[in-house]
């Protein structure tokens, strides 16, 4: 990239510097991504576009196990071996005087 080449400009306004439509357009730069700067020997900055991700669970085709599933209970415990999530709730229960979960 030659360092004579001005791309696009932009003020900085309250401490805060607008990127050009064009940069953005060129980059696929959108709300929520992050920017990483690098200020280089030469006085010269470098910008790294990260971009956010999004659609986590897009492909995401459900649960295709072979037992149903109740999500009002067994959301928290979803992974969670028996015996350990049995022993958290009792533990819990204990705390506060209520009888045992078993």
């Amino acid at each position: 990239m030659s360092s004579d080449r001005i791309d696009a400009e932009s003020k900085v306004s309250g401490n805060q510097a607008n990127i050009p439509a064009r940069i953005r357009r060129e980059l696929d730069i959108d709300d929520g991504d992050q920017l990483r700067w690098h200020l280089e020997d030469d006085g010269s900055i470098r910008v790294h576009v990260i971009q956010q991700q999004t659609g986590t669970f897009a492909d995401f085709d459900g649960y295709a196990g072979e037992e149903p599933t109740d999500v009002t209970s067994d959301h928290d415990a979803w992974g969670v071996d028996e015996s350990r999530r049995l022993s958290s709730a009792n533990q819990n229960a204990e705390r506060s005087g209520d009888v045992d979960v078993e």
